[in-house]
């Protein structure tokens, strides 16, 4: 059942509201490079599902590699809470450490991605990516 969660970055200039069934979406860790080091928790959610309620024109966006992905950020306190992901462009990945409401104990990590191979990856879990949400 979909539910509406809030969150934000750290000094609160950027805040969002997401809708998700946190009982069918897998949230999912990814080892490659820029996912390790923000220690982002990804929770798919659909575009229309992610509401901007304030902020917008603090976020900066970061690209490298490929440019595909782009990696939001708050320009103030530079938390990563969303971003447009390569492997899921129809969705954004969220970060669920930045839900106001995030608890570890009810909101594991399911699933590791080996985005350190990411074509390999990609091409090994086909499908994987299709929106289940």
């Amino acid at each position: 059942m979909l539910q509406s969660y809030e969150g934000g970055c750290h000094c609160g200039r950027v805040r969002f509201r997401i809708q998700v069934d946190l009982g069918t979406t897998i949230i999912g860790e990814c080892n490659c490079s820029i996912c390790t080091k923000k220690g982002i928790l990804h929770l798919p959610v659909h575009h229309e599902r992610l509401e901007i309620l304030s902020g917008a024109e603090d976020l900066a966006t970061y690209t490298f590699n490929t440019g595909i992905a782009k990696h939001t950020f708050c320009r103030h306190c530079g938390i990563h809470a969303f971003y447009n992901p390569r492997t899921d462009p129809e969705n954004f990945s969220v970060n669920a450490r930045c839900l106001d409401d995030y608890d570890p104990s009810t909101m594991p990590s399911r699933r590791l991605f080996d985005g350190r191979n990411w074509e390999e990856a990609v091409a090994a879990r086909p499908g994987e990516w299709d929106a289940k949400r």
